[in-house]
């Protein structure tokens, strides 16, 4: 035996932790994925451009943000978008509102929560879509949406903005336009990001601030997707799969 294999230390196996329940069923539920996103890839691809609004399902209808987003769903419905949501009250049922009152196209993608109440009524019949699994809900919203507005929210709505975000600096969507409303509510994440993730951290790039846009106004977010959109020619739903 080698002087280095006498150095080497013998370490004691430890005993492994065991799930306290580990269910049969498991193995099916890929089934179940499977067929929640077909339905959704069914659907949606009957669907035409649209756009994503982002935001609190605690949102009431006397908060003006509520109101900015049914302008926001109206102006983008008179510009030729679609609409999606969340299909939850709050923002999201602003966002349906704003595009179902007005003659456009309203699409809510529900998820099963045991705290939130059922679909809002401003959803279009054959566009309302249940989920079980956020992570397909999640990929319904990127797909088939051409731009994302973001309204003020919570864990749920930083998580979308950030996955967003994520897969347009990996490359894994084309650039589109994400744009944050409420520059009050949006500056202390964003002084955040510049000072501890760029400046202090380096875990961004600089170029990474320029992903997004943050307005006050309705006819800014209008403005926006217009102008990126202006050619025509680059509208396709995103992700590749």
């Amino acid at each position: 035996m080698s002087e280095h294999q006498n150095s080497v230390p013998i370490v004691a196996k430890h005993q492994m932790k065991q799930w306290a329940e580990l269910k049969g069923e498991n193995s099916w539920t890929m089934f179940k994925v499977m067929s929640e996103f077909v339905d959704g890839f069914e659907r949606l691809n009957k669907i035409g451009p649209c756009i994503s609004i982002f935001g609190s399902a605690r949102t009431k209808p006397e908060n003006p943000y509520y109101k900015m987003a049914v302008d926001i769903a109206r102006m983008l419905t008179e510009a030729g978008w679609g609409v999606i949501t969340g299909g939850g009250p709050g923002i999201m049922e602003a966002g349906n509102k704003g595009a179902s009152l007005y003659g456009g196209v309203s699409v809510g993608l529900n998820i099963h929560l045991p705290f939130e109440q059922n679909h809002n009524p401003y959803i279009d019949n054959d566009k309302n879509l249940d989920h079980r699994y956020f992570f397909v809900r999640k990929v319904m919203f990127v797909k088939y949406a051409q731009g994302f507005v973001v309204m003020p929210g919570g864990f749920g709505t930083l998580d979308e903005i950030f996955e967003v975000l994520t897969l347009v600096q990996t490359k894994r969507i084309d650039r589109v336009p994400i744009i944050l409303v409420g520059k009050s509510f949006w500056e202390g994440l964003i002084d955040w990001i510049k000072s501890a993730m760029l400046e202090q951290e380096h875990n961004i790039n600089p170029g990474d601030l320029n992903l997004f846009w943050v307005v006050d106004e309705p006819s800014e977010v209008v403005k926006i997707i217009t102008e990126f959109y202006a050619d025509g020619d680059n509208v396709r739903p995103n992700i590749d799969l």
